[in-house]
């Protein structure tokens, strides 16, 4: 990876990690010239960026206006959700990677995490979580197109949550959270892929129907 990508990457990480965790709420006006002076970079790579994030539907840019970040509709978050649905049961089938002892480790970081996080339920500490866990999740496969566009859809979505929160009971999303990591860390010991693929289907359509509920 050239200097330049490792930028590019860089920031469109963390601009997109800021739209999902809601430090730019919808509507949020992104200044290129603020975002520049924030990052220390050029606006060169600052508009690859915003341009990449355009596309996946985080922000849209208007003449006269600037680029602003993208409230998430009804209608989108059902047909995302029915398609990550379905994603979800393919990392099983589509080129997945052998369960390793850094694998088991890493889920059991994520438990112990998941058990801190029920002692102390949080809501960006929540969120947080989840967008590290979804990443770990697209690591047991190694189909690239799979991981690329599970993840579009995943962030396409993922400020719902915090969006909800006020709405729901935190400490139950957070044990059922908890409890969706440890039927994944049995699964993985066996190690059954396909009850992972399952198990993670299973609970993003109950997540699903929760938010539907509000």
């Amino acid at each position: 990876m050239t200097k330049a990508t490792s930028r590019h990457q860089r920031l469109y990480t963390e601009l997109r990690s800021r739209i999902c965790l809601l430090d730019y709420p919808p509507g949020t006006r992104l200044s290129e010239e603020t975002l520049a002076a924030d990052f220390g970079t050029s606006r060169t790579p600052l508009r690859r960026a915003l341009a990449r994030l355009e596309d996946e539907g985080l922000v849209i840019s208007r003449h006269g206006v600037g680029t602003l970040v993208t409230d998430v509709s009804i209608g989108e978050l059902t047909q995302t959700y029915a398609l990550r649905l379905e994603l979800a049961q393919l990392t099983a089938a589509l080129s997945p990677r052998p369960v390793t002892a850094q694998t088991l480790s890493e889920i059991d970081d994520f438990v112990i995490r998941g058990e801190d996080l029920v002692a102390q339920p949080d809501p960006r500490a929540f969120a947080e979580l989840n967008m590290a866990y979804h990443g770990f999740g697209l690591s047991l496969s190694d189909n690239a197109p799979l991981r690329d566009t599970a993840e579009r859809l995943y962030f396409h979505t993922a400020r719902i949550w915090l969006m909800a929160i006020p709405r729901m009971d935190l400490a139950q999303e957070c044990a059922i959270f908890l409890d969706e990591m440890r039927q994944t860390r049995a699964a993985l010991a066996l190690p059954d892929l396909q009850a992972v693929a399952l198990i993670r289907r299973a609970h993003i359509s109950m997540s699903f129907r929760r938010l539907s509920m509000l």
